[in-house]
Formats: structure tokens, sequence, C-alpha cells
């Protein structure tokens, strides 16, 4: 299983690619196959995503599972305390200021 990800270009956040558009949502991104490359052509250059690439996954009841540890935990958010995380389905995760 393929996917694409990268980061949303006006806020950053880290996306995946679902068939239609975009998702903050690992669980809703769709394998992309060999057209992961066409399709990553033309949404940076829609400017919709940046840092884009393909990875390596494996379909799990729960939805995909990157195969690297590094995206992985771009999906899931920290190893230490996902406690702390924000949630993407949190209205107020955008919210915060630094």
């Amino acid at each position: 299983m393929k996917l694409a990800t990268g980061n949303d270009l006006a806020t950053g956040d880290v996306i995946w690619w679902t068939g239609q558009g975009w998702s903050r949502h690992v669980q809703d991104a769709v394998d992309v196959g060999d057209g992961g490359d066409a399709i990553l052509q033309a949404e940076e250059g829609a400017r919709r995503v940046n840092g884009s690439y393909i990875i390596d996954a494996t379909e799990t009841p729960d939805g995909p599972r990157p195969a690297h540890i590094k995206d992985r935990v771009r999906a899931l958010g920290p190893t230490v305390r996902p406690d702390l995380t924000l949630k993407p389905s949190d209205p107020a995760a955008g919210s915060w200021v630094i």
C-alpha cells in the first residue's frame, strides 16, 4: 500500500490524500498505487500541498498504518505524551497561540 502525504500549504498541518482531496486524519488516506507521483505533481502545482511524498503503509482494521516510524509520528503525534497532542477533530486545535 502506498499513501500520499505532505503539509497543508496554508497551515503547515500534516495531510493525507483521500482520493478526493486532503485530510488531517491518516485513517482517511487511500492507496495511491502507481499514480501517486502524478497526484502529488498536480496537487503541488495547484498549491494545495507542499513537501509531499509517497510512503509505504499497511492496511489494518483501524485504517492505514505508515511503515516507517517517522511517518507514524507524523500521523499520530508525539510518542511521549499522546494526551498532550492536538487532535485534528478538536475545533480549538487551530486556535492556540505560541
